[in-house]
């Protein structure tokens, strides 16, 4: 497909080559796994149609987007977390990206597309998506639209003075009292955190993912390095268990796991320094703790999480909100009205 601008004529083209499209996307500051061929392979794995799509201006590659086509109830969409990676700045780009993602949702006959994008929340962005790009703001979010980060740059102890004095605390207790970090990158080992997984979910009232789900994903990662089992363990005994990501310039704190033993020896910190120390050495920038809510939002059922994540010193990001394009707008009213009900319900 060509797209025309006023300024410049534009290639798009499905990529099928892993070592092209990662080379692209990874060094992209903004970037992280949920753009990663591996992220889509997983979806693939899954029976899911998804589209890798890049462009190009005189045959270099200046943007890219993957998404996968959701078989929804309340609406046959395709879904671009993360995406697309481009330079916002540029407006002809970012104006045939959309043309271009318009055009893969009505090939895939999608109601509409969804798009959450690495971009900072703004009034200048939020006016570029709302009355240039002729998008509305989704009843739903599209994964994290609030999140945490640190910057790895900085030296450990920079980074432990940045923490607050009960993390700290916890991690000197952690240290006398002998806790241990065991690391794995085998999908195996995925069955005893989706089996710790569903006493945390107990406890903190969340949906369990499948073992189906969490176990394909870690495997999409795991071969290249990129997904890590991090797990705590005193005298034998797990106490917490992380599922990170490393891809590009980010570490991701993907999922976290806890035992009612952890939960008393707090074993979950020496796990985030763990992990921290190793995306260091990988020559990684930033951690990224994922998913925070304000802090007056005391009823939030993810408000103690956020104040453990708070507690590492983060930065606070906030990133434009999930919108939607809009292709078959009858369909569409259908899943505004679920959708928006569905949000109330949940508080979330």
């Amino acid at each position: 497909m060509c797209y025309n601008g006023t300024m410049a004529k534009f290639e798009l083209e499905t990529c099928e080559d892993k070592k092209t499209w990662d080379n692209f996307v990874a060094r992209h500051k903004e970037a992280n796994f949920l753009q990663s061929w591996d992220f889509y392979e997983f979806h693939r794995n899954r029976g899911n149609e998804i589209v890798r799509r890049v462009v190009r201006e005189d045959g270099r590659i200046v943007a890219a987007y993957a998404g996968v086509v959701e078989n929804a109830k309340r609406g046959r969409h395709l879904a671009i977390a993360g995406g697309p990676i481009v330079n916002w700045t540029y407006r002809p780009l970012v104006e045939a990206v959309f043309e271009d993602i318009r055009f893969m949702g009505e090939k895939f006959n999608c109601v509409f597309v969804r798009v959450r994008p690495q971009l900072e929340l703004s009034e200048k962005a939020l006016k570029l998506f709302e009355q240039v790009l002729k998008t509305k703001k989704a009843p739903m979010y599209l994964s994290v639209e609030f999140a945490g980060i640190l910057d790895l740059k900085k030296s450990e102890e920079e980074l432990l003075a940045g923490m607050r004095q009960r993390l700290r605390r916890a991690l000197r207790k952690a240290e006398k009292n002998g806790i241990t970090v065991e690391t794995s990158t085998d999908p195996a080992d995925i069955e005893t955190f989706y089996n710790i997984q569903l006493q945390t979910a107990k406890r903190h009232d969340f949906y369990a993912f499948s073992k189906d789900f969490l176990t394909k994903q870690f495997a999409a990662f795991a071969p290249y390095g990129e997904a890590v089992l991090y797990t705590a363990k005193w005298g034998g005994e797990i106490l917490a268990q992380n599922f990170m990501i490393f891809y590009g310039n980010e570490a991701s704190y993907h999922y976290g796991v806890s035992t009612e033993l952890g939960t008393k020896l707090s074993g979950a910190p020496l796990l985030h320094l763990t992990a921290m120390r190793d995306a260091r050495k990988k020559g990684i920038k930033r951690y990224n703790f994922w998913g925070i809510v304000d802090e007056d939002d005391t009823k939030h059922r993810f408000y103690g999480v956020s104040c453990f994540k708070r507690g590492f010193g983060v930065e606070e990001l906030r990133y434009v909100p999930a919108h939607d394009l809009v292709i078959k707008p009858l369909a569409y009213k259908k899943t505004w009205l679920i959708e928006t009900i569905r949000r109330r319900l949940r508080h979330v």
